[in-house]
């Protein structure tokens, strides 16, 4: 979706009433009485507040000095800011979601400068993407979401890139989706060709044929278009909601580039939790913390050194959040800086300890939040753990194996293996098959070759998917594909569900003899009343085993949540929950850390690293080029749909390397 505002602004009362307009009225007096109510108890939460700061400034008796408290507004304020002066501008801002039970923002109160560039930081949830379509105009012009404001001024010309690129294209073809766009602006037919492919030239996306399939895309190269569209409409403001978080190092440093090429005369407010690419350019940093409300506001140098500590607390990307981590895993005392920064792996640290200084990891992350007790899969699964030693059978072994698109082989493998304990890193550009490659194990997509699972030997297709189903756990790229529940709970628990009653089941089939006796046995009206009662026996433990698994995603508090009402990184979060509550032997992640905040990230890979070292293997497709040095033991390097390199690092177990060896040579 492209959003241009050219009509006339709004009066305040109208922009805060229209998003009670519309075919659900009913609801939303109901959820603007709510508002109401909701504020009262803020009134109250704030006069606390009051008093608490007051006591703050209190002159300590033994001192006699007065504490200086820390800027929460900008310091270095330019001349008096107006209305007139601003792009965009809000004011009082109260809002909240159907079916959520709080303000998502408190009277929240900031503007933006005509020309200015902003960055907005914060944790996963704390409605920085909400803003950016409030900002933008999308709420509540397009999205209908109950709001209150005393001043709501959005840009006259707006072009907004959203987190999920599949959600922003109107037409099935690249070419037309541009031209969809140039149509809008009344270009000449004859004109529309070269201004296509200038566009998609400026943010690097390079195709054979520009009449392409869209669905055809990798999630990085959508990333690309959809920049490219927004900058083909030629905007005042540039609206971006993490438009590089699926891409590739190369890719990052090249849309950041066109950004800034673009951007010299022209507004821009950019959510993004890898930063290095934008703070060099931003003229101001705005902190949120978990609840919606402002931290910080200031130029990012000021920021980043005033809050360093808050910002960890809140689990936010800073630089050096990566050093501090590693730091902290070696109990580095030279690092006071470091203290209460989230722990990666111990192996990370001491891996990240015998590397060069060159080659020590460097950047923004983001900041964990999940729960440090151990994973509930290891603790109440029913599943003994996966078998390792010295005669260990590879988890996945590959020979000669293609996934195939159309008919067309786009990933290639001629022969690899995947151990018990392994976390395998696979690297490569956007486009170069990596999702491809997941998707062909899974069985998802068609495949040729050998890909055999433990010591299973499927003799079909339908076997070789039961197969992957029984030892392998997916996560897709798009969080949204695997969820098939209304409420977040029932999304782990639907996963649990199926183990018991796949598990039930098994036991009834193994007392019949004969495919026909168990096919007609499951359908009695005997056995659908066993199954129910089963189900009903198991079902306190199951929503115990998910509500524990949530928690441990730092999702405790949302289970009666929609899916779909989660901010993306807690999407992400509930595809990872979900996937490995049930202990599979393999899992298979792609990019499981984008649209984390650091603490999240840094949890997850903890989580990951603790299933690696009870012998699982993982498989995942990753950007981060300090997982791939600091957490790997192999990285499988992809480039143009085929394995180039399977390389072991410094990670890899005692007899990890002879035993990969071992299998590959048989």
């Amino acid at each position: 979706m492209r959003w241009i505002a050219e009509t006339k602004r709004p009066k305040p009362e109208e922009a805060a009433g229209s998003a009670l307009s519309g075919p659900s009225v009913a609801e939303a007096v109901g959820e603007a009485s709510e508002i109401r109510r909701i504020e009262a108890t803020a009134a109250a939460e704030s006069a606390l507040h009051a008093g608490e700061e007051a006591k703050r400034l209190e002159v300590p008796a033994e001192t006699g000095e007065r504490r200086q408290p820390k800027l929460h507004v900008r310091t270095a304020e330019p001349a008096e800011r107006t209305t007139h002066d601003a792009a965009a501008e809000v004011a009082g801002l109260r809002l909240k979601f159907p079916g959520v039970p709080d303000l998502l923002f408190r009277d929240l109160s900031l503007s933006i400068r005509q020309g200015e560039k902003v960055l907005l930081l914060g944790p996963s949830g704390c409605g920085k993407s909400t803003l950016l379509q409030v900002l933008g105009g999308v709420i509540p012009r397009v999205t209908e979401v109950p709001l209150k404001a005393d001043r709501l001024k959005v840009p006259d010309s707006a072009g907004m890139v959203f987190q999920d690129p599949d959600t922003q294209f109107c037409m099935p073809y690249v070419d037309e989706e541009l031209a969809f766009v140039l149509e809008n602006l009344a270009v000449p037919r004859e004109d529309m060709r070269a201004r296509i492919e200038a566009a998609l030239l400026e943010v690097g996306l390079h195709l054979p044929d520009i009449h392409m399939p869209i669905g055809s895309l990798s999630q990085g190269m959508k990333q690309r278009l959809a920049l490219a569209s927004v900058l083909l409409l030629e905007p005042d403001t540039l609206l971006l909601d993490e438009p590089s978080a699926l891409l590739d190092p190369e890719g990052r440093r090249a849309i950041w580039a066109a950004v800034r090429r673009v951007s010299e005369q022209r507004t821009v407010i950019v959510v993004e939790h890898r930063i290095d690419e934008v703070l060099d350019w931003m003229d101001r940093v705005i902190v949120f913390r978990g609840d919606g409300s402002v931290l910080a506001d200031g130029p990012a140098a000021e920021v980043f050194r005033l809050y360093r500590a808050e910002l960890r607390e809140y689990g936010i990307w800073y630089p050096g959040a990566w050093e501090d981590a590693l730091a902290v895993g070696r109990g580095d005392a030279a690092r006071p800086e470091a203290a209460g920064a989230p722990e990666l792996p111990a192996g990370a640290a001491a891996s990240a300890a015998s590397c060069p200084a060159s080659a020590a990891p460097h950047g923004t992350s983001e900041n964990a939040a999940v729960s440090e007790k151990p994973h509930p899969a290891n603790r109440a699964s029913k599943q003994p753990p996966v078998a390792r030693g010295a005669f260990s059978e590879p988890l996945l072994r590959l020979e000669n194996f293609r996934v195939l698109r159309g008919g067309r082989a786009v990933c290639a493998v001629d022969r690899a293996a995947v151990m018990p304990g392994d976390l395998i890193a696979l690297t490569g550009p956007n486009g170069a098959g990596k999702s491809s490659l997941l998707l062909g194990l899974m069985g998802l997509l068609p495949r040729q070759g050998e890909c055999r699972f433990g010591t299973d030997d499927p003799a079909g297709r339908r076997e070789e998917r039961q197969a992957a189903a029984k030892h392998a756990a997916f996560v897709f790229q798009n969080p949204e594909f695997q969820f098939v529940t209304d409420r977040v709970l029932d999304e782990v628990a639907f996963t649990l569900r199926g183990e018991a009653a796949a598990a039930a089941q098994a036991g009834e089939d193994s007392g019949r003899r004969g495919a026909a006796a168990r096919l007609l046995a499951r359908w009695s009206p005997r056995e659908k009343r066993r199954r129910a009662r089963l189900a009903a026996q198991a079902e306190p433990e199951i929503a115990r085993r998910a509500a524990d698994c949530l928690a441990r995603f730092g999702l405790g508090g949302y289970e009666d949540r929609h899916p779909y009402l989660l901010s993306l990184g807690q999407k992400r979060r509930l595809s990872v929950a979900s996937s490995v509550v049930t202990n599979k032997p393999l899992l298979l992640l792609d990019e499981p850390t984008f649209g984390q905040d650091a603490r999240n990230a840094f949890a997850m890979l903890r989580l990951c690293d603790e299933l690696r070292a009870a012998g699982h293997a993982i498989l995942m497709i990753t950007h981060e080029p300090e997982i791939a040095e600091l957490l790997a033991t192999q990285v499988w390097q992809i480039e143009d749909g085929r394995l180039k390199s399977a390389s072991p690092t410094g990670r890899s177990r005692s007899d990890g390397i002879r035993l990969r060896e071992e299998a590959t040579a048989r």
